[in-house]
């Protein structure tokens, strides 16, 4: 199994940058697709952006292409969503998601992120 921690997240104005992280402990991230979510306020969850175990596969919701990147170093076991041009409608709670071969997932505690106009 594997266990991850979000950190990175906090308020900033439109138009800023923020990098969350996601660090991975226990089994290696290496083995997992790696992605990011978000969950606003009385909404669903809803996918941001995911990457495959090589980083070779990258996939973004329309919602954030052009303006999010998600990479990942796997010697660090961390993934990173790098979020630029942020705008209000991007406020929300952040959960990092690991997804192995079996189609198990795991996910962390979530950061919030929060965008002010």
């Amino acid at each position: 199994q594997v266990q991850l921690v979000e950190s990175g997240g906090g308020l900033v104005q439109a138009g800023g940058s923020l990098r969350l992280s996601c660090a991975a402990s226990g089994r290696a991230a290496s083995n997992y697709v790696m992605g990011w979510f978000r969950q606003a306020p009385g909404q669903e969850r809803a996918f941001v952006a995911a990457i495959s175990q090589s980083g070779g596969s990258i996939h973004y919701a329309d919602s954030v292409k052009g303006r999010f990147t998600i990479s990942r170093d796997n010697a660090k076991n961390t993934v990173y969503l790098q979020m630029n041009s942020l705008k209000p409608e991007d406020t929300a709670l952040y959960y990092c998601n690991a997804r192995d071969d079996y189609g198990h997932d795991y996910w962390g505690q979530g950061a919030q992120v929060t965008v002010s106009s």
